[in-house]
């Protein structure tokens, strides 16, 4: 199974492991933390698995390879803290517990995740996320990949600072979800990817860029908003002519759109857009 596959498919049972109609008892609400010192660690490959509730992913001590508080409901779930030495490896968050009823009383419970890695390290991280409100901030990291699966989640992804190393690849699926993903100019990721299903997505290329990148998005039946500096070269090639996308600024030859000033543009965004029932807007910004 591929690693794309195998973490739709964690998201995907997470969101239904969130959703689940519960039994009707309380929450039983515990506290749980984890951490590892730094010991010189050159990288980490990092696995966050969060089925529901609150979670929040930033830069932290440079002394701590990683940690995670946690405050979880212990009547439904329970803590994910798993470290592979040989592999350099951790897996973090919490699961549902193996009993006959998992589900969450309310929209979403009470639980709140917490988890910060070290800026020394390099990062390969890959995020699982159910039923969750989430927010990520990779400012001050160096993050080398990235992997993000949604369900039906509100996720807000940020470069709130330039990346301290080069990026080769960072993928977003998401399902029923909100998705804000916020400066990935300063993300120096080589190549983003997108697939979506019914949920309304922005990508926001805002911030300190380094090199041309490369977007190839799918879209079924969300939205789809692309947020571009106007001193960008901009080339968008869609899978077919799509009547009701018209965006402002560009010049348009069969399927391939053009930004007016590609040719004189210090960086550049190559863009391949496929969709089939889902709109497109471009806002333009400075």
């Amino acid at each position: 199974m591929t690693v794309h596959r195998r973490f739709h498919a964690i998201a995907g049972a997470l969101t239904a492991l969130a959703l689940l109609a519960g039994t009707g008892e309380a929450q039983e609400l515990k506290r749980y933390s984890a951490t590892r010192q730094f010991h010189g660690e050159v990288r980490l490959n990092a696995t966050i698995e969060f089925a529901a509730g609150t979670l929040d992913i930033g830069a932290g001590a440079p002394s701590s390879l990683y940690s995670m508080d946690l405050t979880y409901d212990a009547s439904r779930f329970q803590p994910v803290n798993r470290w592979n030495a040989g592999q350099g490896a951790v897996t973090l968050g919490v699961a549902g517990l193996e009993r006959g009823s998992m589900g969450v009383s309310g929209n979403r419970p009470a639980q709140v995740a917490t988890v910060r890695f070290s800026p020394q390290a390099d990062l390969n991280l890959s995020l699982a996320i159910g039923a969750a409100a989430s927010r990520v901030d990779f400012g001050g990291l160096r993050l080398s990949s990235l992997a993000l699966e949604t369900g039906a989640s509100d996720t807000e992804v940020r470069f709130s600072t330039r990346n301290a190393m080069r990026c080769t690849e960072a993928s977003f699926r998401a399902g029923a979800a909100s998705l804000t993903v916020l400066g990935l100019g300063n993300s120096l990721c080589d190549r983003v990817t997108f697939e979506g299903g019914v949920g309304s997505v922005v990508l926001d290329y805002a911030g300190v860029w380094a090199a041309d990148m490369e977007l190839q998005a799918k879209l079924a039946v969300g939205g789809l908003t692309l947020r571009l500096p106007r001193s960008l070269g901009v080339t968008i090639t869609t899978e077919r002519f799509l009547a009701s996308f018209e965006p402002a600024g560009f010049t348009r030859q069969g399927n391939r759109y053009t930004s007016e000033n590609n040719a004189t543009a210090a960086r550049h965004l190559d863009v391949t857009l496929t969709t089939s029932l889902g709109g497109v807007a471009i806002e333009w910004i400075d």
